[in-house]
């Protein structure tokens, strides 16, 4: 057991180290072209950030395991936000920029609310619905990029020009080297860790809601916990929001076009799909929680994060009595 664990802090180094590259790059990235933080984590961090989940759902769905792919994203969500953003809030609430939070929030319920429409009407997810999904992804990406250039101010971009393309192309490969350092971490941590839960007799059930679990959530974790400690929270909530949007429309997405499924039924609550019945409509409140203080006040409030995690810690008591 002595190299699983030296490989299990291997990959904590990984990720510790990762995340403080990925959040400087972006930082950096985001300051160079005068583009508001939040936007670079609603996009590029996101992106970078929810890798994992794309790789684990689509090996999933095409592997003949639809559940496990549309739990990975459903859950993901839920673990974003109610776990990790209410952790972040509760540890340092601020100000946040309502105006730049918008777009990501519009187009995530929008894709939200596609896919409980498909859920809870024929429970089934066709190629037709993945090719949506990802439509949304790219109409998504458009408006986004359309946003950065109008928030690209012209005294950074005179900076940014005066710095040369060396420090661009610095902060771009210290943003690539944290994404690989982060996934080869929580991959390491996950591998190894399931490994040693295996020696030390723990049940496989377990280790499925634990550390694999946490595994594809682990570079949202890991990326929140360094923007915050930089002091950059509007990075965390930005790569938040934008990775739970693209938990629906493009690790769904993806899955979803390579290998069609239906809405597994793994429990039943009050005689209907527990997935219908408590789990789709947690994630709506969960982000309803995280998004609609933040847009009316401007601000994230300390028992604004105290309650998603109550709600969370409720979920996931739930799910383990089912």
């Amino acid at each position: 057991m002595l190299i699983p664990a030296v490989l299990f802090f291997v990959g904590l180094i990984f990720l510790i180290k990762g995340g403080d590259w990925f959040v400087d790059g972006a930082v950096n990235i985001a300051h160079r072209f005068g583009v508001p933080e939040l936007l670079i984590g609603a996009t590029v961090v996101s992106i970078g950030t929810t890798l994992p989940e794309v790789m684990v759902s689509t090996t999933s769905a095409l592997g003949g395991h639809g559940e496990i792919a549309y739990g990975n994203a459903i859950g993901s969500v839920i673990c974003n936000a109610a776990l990790i953003a209410a952790i972040t809030i509760a540890v340092r609430p601020g100000q946040v920029d309502p105006r730049t939070l918008r777009t990501p929030v519009i187009f995530f319920f929008a894709a939200a609310g596609i896919y409980g429409a498909v859920a809870y009407t024929t429970g089934y997810f066709s190629r037709m619905v993945g090719i949506v999904l990802l439509a949304v992804f790219a109409a998504y990406m458009a408006v986004t990029i359309r946003q950065i250039k109008g928030a690209a101010s012209p005294a950074s971009a005179g900076e940014s020009g005066a710095a040369g393309e060396g420090s661009t192309a610095k902060d771009t490969v210290l943003l690539a080297a944290g994404a690989v350092l982060i996934a080869l971490g929580a991959r390491l941590l996950v591998d190894n860790g399931i490994l040693i839960a295996q020696e030390l007799g723990v049940p496989e059930s377990v280790i499925a809601l634990t550390f694999i679990a946490l595994g594809t959530s682990l570079p949202e974790l890991v990326t929140a916990v360094s923007a915050l400690a930089k002091g950059h929270g509007s990075l965390s909530l930005g790569n938040i929001v934008g990775a739970n949007l693209f938990n629906l429309v493009l690790v769904s997405g993806v899955s979803v076009t390579l290998a069609p499924f239906e809405v597994p039924r793994s429990a039943v609550i009050w005689g209907r799909n527990a997935s219908l019945v408590l789990e789709l409509p947690v994630m709506f409140l969960v982000m309803l929680l995280l998004t609609i203080p933040a847009l009316v006040r401007g601000t994230l409030s300390r028992g604004q994060g105290i309650l998603m995690l109550a709600v969370y810690a409720a979920f996931c008591a739930v799910q383990f009595a089912l």
